[in-house]
């Protein structure tokens, strides 16, 4: 472990200069006339292996200073000098001081230098331990964090096949995706909560070349900044309360892999900042240290706000949101893809009978009736959810309506007869109008944005 450094403590220069001659040649010696000298010393030098202090000094006694020397340096050798046969002193500096052992005065000089290095041989099989319970701990914590997360991957039993639609809307999503899966250029998945954006990013992840490596999504709106930012790039210990270990970050547990960062509008203004450094020029930090780290992930992220309307309100940066918009690839809607509702029902419908062991074939006439006029304000997701409750609702081979949809189907038929209407009477306005949503929301008695929302959930 190299040359080590001593520290000597005594009032009595004599014994300074005679402990200083012994040692010097072998190790680098350190001296103190006094506890507290001592101790100021040791806020300086945190690298001393072993201390010798004499037991009976002015101020502070030798056990009183040893006794505060833990708290600088807990693994540092302690032996305590005496020239009196105090047995409770003895007892005292034991138990208090943590001594490794106490030489009386005089000493022979031979003997101590063999009492030194035997104490310090101690030391390096300490110092060499704790290093591997540290490099263990580092490992394990690795292998702990990639565990969780290969689980969650092998959990999560990704298929091409779902990935599923046969809608002129999603066929065009997915020709798009297949033109940017073989390179690591910035997507940007954007749609409406519950369309599939993190398994669309799956899709992107799995059929490139990184589809080997983990794949790694963090919704930046469920956690704090801090530790948002912890999560990222990781931290040093004693960065924060609470750090007190080194932890990865997950763009250092996803290398060569992908991450994908979902509801990025949320993200502060601060972390904005630190992300933008990682596309623009590859290297991050971890909180507390200083030292950069190249990043080697794919970014994808995702949002149900639109960004472009954020940089205008001054809520997301413009120098960003160009950065991660290079291929943007918007998810329609599940009332946009109206073809694509019963591929996905049966799907669904095949992915929890099994789950369940139940024999439950399809669905009876009513409700396919129901899931078609359904506008699915929750989309895919919503979806699933409303099969995977009605499979378990259900007692015979097929699905039947219940309490498990969330409205009828005369309700669904006269919702969907109003909505027939309302659009040919908003297409004829337009006519009459040529266009002007002034007057036709005038008209309609509704406001523009009501207008305006109108025309964007029927798509005209």
């Amino acid at each position: 472990m190299g040359r080590h450094s001593l520290l000597i403590v005594d009032d009595e220069k004599e014994i300074l200069r005679s402990l200083t001659l012994t040692f010097e040649n072998d190790y680098e010696v350190f001296t103190a006339c006094s506890g507290i000298e001592a101790l100021e010393l040791l806020d300086h030098h945190n690298d001393i292996a072993l201390v010798i202090a004499d037991q009976r000094m002015p101020q502070m006694t030798g056990v009183e200073f040893l006794e505060k020397a833990i708290q600088i340096n807990p693994h540092m050798i302690r032996i305590i000098l005496t020239g009196y046969t105090d047995t409770s002193a003895l007892i005292q500096a034991v138990n208090k001081g943590h001594i490794y052992q106490y030489v009386t005065k005089p000493w022979e000089r031979h003997e101590l230098k063999i009492i030194v290095k035997r104490a310090l041989e101690s030391y390096e099989l300490v110092m060499k331990n704790q290093q591997l319970v540290k490099e263990l701990q580092i490992a394990n914590e690795r292998l702990k964090n990639e565990n969780i997360f290969l689980k969650n991957e092998m959990m999560k039993d990704l298929q091409v096949a779902e990935i599923i639609g046969k809608s002129e809307a999603m066929q065009q999503v997915i020709k798009v995706i297949n033109k940017v899966v073989n390179n690591s250029v910035s997507v940007l998945l954007t749609g409406e909560t519950g369309t599939g954006k993190t398994l669309l990013a799956r899709y992107i992840h799995y059929q490139g070349p990184r589809k080997d490596r983990l794949f790694i999504e963090q919704n930046c709106g469920t956690i704090p900044e801090m530790l948002l930012e912890s999560e990222l790039f990781g931290h040093k210990k004693g960065a924060f309360t609470g750090a007190i270990n080194n932890q990865k970050g997950l763009f250092e547990i996803a290398e060569g892999g992908t991450i994908l960062l979902d509801e990025i509008s949320e993200m502060s203004p601060e972390l904005q900042v630190k992300l933008l450094q990682v596309l623009q020029e590859g290297w991050y930090r971890r909180v507390g240290e200083s030292e950069y780290r190249q990043a080697n992930v794919r970014i994808i992220t995702a949002t149900n706000k639109d960004l472009y309307d954020e940089v205008q309100k001054g809520r997301f940066r413009a120098d960003l949101y160009y950065r991660v918009n290079v291929f943007p690839i918007h998810i329609p809607p599940l009332r946009e893809r109206i073809d694509d509702i019963l591929l996905l029902a049966e799907f669904f419908l095949n992915k929890y009978s099994h789950k369940f062991n139940r024999d439950i074939t399809g669905f009876n006439e009513e409700v396919l009736q129901m899931l078609y006029y359904y506008d699915y304000p929750g989309n895919v997701r919503e979806l699933e959810n409303l099969i995977e409750r009605g499979i378990i609702l259900s007692s015979g081979t097929q699905i039947e309506a219940g309490e498990w949809f969330p409205m009828s189907i005369n309700q669904l038929k006269k919702l969907s007869v109003l909505e027939r209407l309302e659009q040919n009477e908003i297409k004829r306005l337009l006519e009459i109008h040529k266009g002007n949503l002034g007057l036709v929301a005038k008209e309609m008695g509704i406001s523009r944005t009501t207008l305006w929302r109108r025309l964007k959930d029927y798509c005209l």
